[in-house]
This record gives structure tokens, sequence and C-alpha cells, in this order.
């Protein structure tokens, strides 16, 4: 039995204790900026931990690039740049032999027949026992191709009991029916079982630790309703631009590459019930349930804000606008900001606003979800006394400082009543002496153990794009004037006029 079938076991806490048995994983996009910066090097920091066994075998897949002879090479600059737990030469030596290289078009069928014969050579040699995961870390255009090549091939499936699993990046589709034709082409191919959705955000501990900190701890969840809760924030702010992904992101913009996932993701496990058991179907299923309920306050004119960067200064330095970067129409209506103002139909939530936030070039880097209480009903303390106190405040820092800080008023020392805002504050990097882990290690070490907890469902993100479609569908056919905002500021007027409706501001992270 799993341990994610006992409701008395708690995986988070032994997971990574496990050791992967015997596998391979084949990385398409071998040479890509994703596979270079977290995919290698998270597979390295798994073997420097011993949590994958020593014949692990990885297969690398790209197509021939310009300047790379060396593909083996490349793959060991991208771990040494990027490792996080520190380079001991013995086991990168032992992961880099079992290394394997195929190098060709992602649509050819020759280079799915040099893959099949790679698959079988590394299980003679290797002793994968035909277990093998497909990471997919390539454009989503080329999705279909691969995964029809692989059933083509045969590669889907394996005679004996070896496993096969696919493993998907973000974004799963672009809208809510292009989602649902690929996952016909994934299923046409694999399991339901089988797929596993990476949103890398859920691999974060932070993420992770929402639900402790409010299923674990008796002193929040009696608080985490509408009774005590005046409002949420989510924020997802960047404080760069597209740095030269502008070809990629113009036409997609920020409600489709963060909202849809990462920040409904967060919402949904902010404001979802307690699940019956720590199982997958369980958390699952109260994740689809508070989603199916999420809905726009209003209009979608009046409660959604796409925006774009214009040109000027930003950290001492002058930056173009979007419309000025490479690659991007002078024309183009894709949102580097866009925001959210959202309630959730039950009883827990009914009348608790969800703004949802997410921009590049704003005034720092950081993503947060910030529950702001309501205030006491009765305050015997003065005006003047209360005058630099605000609402209670309870903040979940998810990066780039992972934590915790709870904001309350309490009396300055002196001989007069006076009152200030004041901090608890809890950090990972200071709490603990355990290594923490990098999302794509916990992922991919979920994947070649077949667990499901971490990976959102088809049906999680076909209801958060029904959402994000009402406003992009809006915003792309619209008359209005796409909004501008000065790069280093929180965003255009128009986002600060949203919460202005319930007569509320949005908090400076």
């Amino acid at each position: 039995m799993s341990h994610w079938e006992n409701p008395l076991v708690m995986p988070w806490d032994s997971r990574l204790e496990r050791v992967a048995g015997p596998a391979g994983l084949v990385l398409f996009g071998l040479t890509g900026d994703l596979s270079k910066r977290k995919i290698l090097p998270a597979i390295y920091d798994l073997a420097h931990r011993g949590l994958l066994p020593p014949s692990f075998t990885l297969i690398g897949v790209a197509r021939p690039k310009k300047g790379i002879d060396d593909f083996t090479k490349m793959a060991e600059e991208a771990i040494r740049a990027g490792a996080n737990t520190g380079i001991d030469e013995r086991v990168l030596a032992q992961l880099m032999s079992g290394f394997r290289q195929v190098i060709g078009d992602y649509t050819s069928e020759e280079t799915f027949a040099k893959l099949s014969e790679e698959l079988a050579r590394a299980e003679t040699e290797r002793g994968t026992g035909g277990n093998y995961a497909f990471y997919l870390a390539i454009p989503p255009k080329l999705f279909p191709h691969v995964l029809k090549e692989l059933k083509a091939a045969g590669l889907d499936r394996h005679e004996d009991s070896g496993w096969r699993r696919v493993m998907i990046e973000k974004p799963f589709g672009h809208d809510l029916a292009s989602s649902k034709e690929l996952n016909d082409v994934v299923l046409d191919v694999f399991e339901p079982s089988e797929i596993f959705r990476i949103d890398h955000y859920l691999g974060k501990e932070t993420v992770q630790n929402i639900l402790a900190l409010r299923f674990a701890n008796e002193l929040y969840e009696p608080l985490w309703n509408n009774a005590h809760i005046d409002h949420v924030e989510i924020t997802m702010a960047e404080d760069i631009g597209v740095a030269g992904r502008g070809g990629y992101y113009d036409g997609v913009g920020a409600a489709r590459d963060v909202i849809q996932n990462h920040l409904l993701q967060l919402l949904a496990l902010t404001a979802m019930e307690e699940p019956t058991a720590f199982t997958p179907q369980a958390l699952r299923m109260e994740k689809e349930k508070v989603l199916s309920a999420t809905h726009f306050i209003g209009s979608v004119e009046e409660s959604s804000v796409f925006a774009q960067y214009d040109a000027g200064w930003q950290g001492g330095d002058y930056v173009t606008s979007f419309r000025g970067e490479e690659g991007i129409a002078d024309d183009s209506r894709t949102d580097t900001f866009a925001a959210f103002r959202l309630g959730i139909n039950n009883r827990r939530w009914a009348g608790v606003p969800f703004y949802l936030r997410a921009g590049k070039r704003l005034g720092r880097r950081v993503t947060e979800i910030a529950l702001t209480f309501r205030t006491p009903p009765f305050q015997f303390f003065s005006n003047e006394a209360m005058a630099n106190v605000n609402a209670n405040t309870l903040v979940i820092r998810i990066q780039p400082e992972e934590g915790v800080t709870f904001k309350f008023g309490s009396k300055v020392p002196g001989t007069q009543t006076m009152l200030r805002d004041v901090t608890m504050d809890f950090g990972y990097g200071h709490a603990f002496t355990e290594y923490t882990p990098e999302a794509y290690e916990r992922l991919i070490l979920d994947v070649l153990m077949g667990e499901e907890p971490l990976f959102p469902q088809q049906t999680e993100l076909e209801l958060s794009w029904a959402l994000v479609d009402q406003a992009t569908n809006y915003w792309e056919h619209t008359d209005r004037e796409i909004p501008q905002y000065a790069p280093g500021s929180w965003g255009p007027q128009e986002a600060h006029d949203m919460l202005a409706l319930d007569g509320r501001v949005w908090r400076r992270p």
C-alpha cells in the first residue's frame, strides 16, 4: 500500500527519504534553458543526496544546435553551474556514466528509432527494468508531435512489467479548448495515472506548508473564514521584463502564463476545505470544489485588469517598453500585468474578495499570499493610540525568502499608551538546519516513484482555464486601450481603482 493511501502517514516527512528504484529519465529539450538551469541540476542534487539508484540513466534528446558539439560536456557544465548541494566528483562521474544522448528532430521517425535503441541498451547495460519517464521540457507546440511519435515507436508501453510515465511542462494549452485537445492527445498515448503535469510552484516548501499551517495548528483554521478574514491578496511580481523571451511571451501574457496555473493553484490551497485524508484523490476533490465555486465579482470588465509596462527608469537603468522589446508587435495587446477580483460561492468565503495579481517590471521580485483580518468591531483604545496600527495580516512568503509573517499591534514601551505594528516571523532559512530541496527535485522524484499529490489534474486545469478565458476573451476583443504602467511601480492605476470599488488598497510586499 502506498503511503499516500494511509492517512496516518505524513508523506512530506518520508517521501524524500525513499530512494527511487531502477529507472531512467528521457529529457526532451536537453539544450533548453529550463533543462540547463533547473532540471539537470535537480537530477544531480537527487543523486548527490542518495535518492537515485547508482544505475540511474539519463537520456537527453535534442535537436542539433549550433555551437554545441559535445552534449555530454554541456550537460555536465549545466550541473556544475546550477547544483545546490555542491559538486562531488565521484557522484557526478557516476551520474554521467549513465548519460546517453539522441540528437535529431522531434518529428522524425529516425530520432525515435534511435531513442528506442538507447532505451533497450540502457535496460540491458544499466538495469532500468524498462522503467522510463519522458520529460517534455520543450515548446508546447511540439507536445503533440512527440507524443504521437512515442506511440508510433511503441515507447509508451513495455512488454513486461516496466512502467512508462510522461511529464509535461506548462502551459498545458492556450485556453480551455486547446487544453482539452491536448489532453485528448496525451490520453491517446498514456493512461491518466501515467500523466504528470508539472507546476513547479507546487513543489515549493512554503506552498506545501499551507496545508500544514492550516490543518496541523489549532490557532489558524478556526479563524480561516469570512467571520474573521476581510480579504486575501495573492501576488506574483517580477522586477524584470520579458528578458529576450518576447517571441514566446507575446500572445501568452501574465494571465495565461502564471495566473491560470500558479496563482489559481495557490488560491485553491488557501481556500479549500480540509480533505478527508492526505491522498491525491481527496486533495484533488477539495481543490476542484473550490475552483468550481470561484467567479469574477460582478462583471469581468470591472473585475479584471490587463496592462503592459511602459518605457522608463527602473533601478537606475532606462528600460524599454513591452512593445519596444525585440519580437513584440507595435500593436500587441498581450498583458505583462493582470489582476483579478474574485469571489468564492460557499459558506466559508462568501463576501471575502480574493485579489490576484501578476506582472513583470514591478517594484520587486516577490510571491506571497496575504490574508488580511477584519478589524475588531469595538476598539477602546483611542484613535491617537491606534494611529500606527493596521489590520492583522498573515503573509505566506513563497519567494524569494520562504516563510510566514504575522503582523499585529503591540504597545510601544513607555509611559503613554501608544500602539504600533510588529511582526512575528518564521523563515525556512533560519528555522531549519535540514536541506531544503529545490522544487524540481521534489517533482522529479515524485514522478520516478509514481507519487501524484503535487501535480494538478485535468479537471483543475479546465476549471482554471474557464475562469481565465473570460478575462482574456474580454481584453482581446474590447475597444478599450491596454493600460500602461511605469517600470518599478506596482501596476497601472486601473488595478488600484479596481480595489477602490471595495474600499480597499493593494498592500506593498
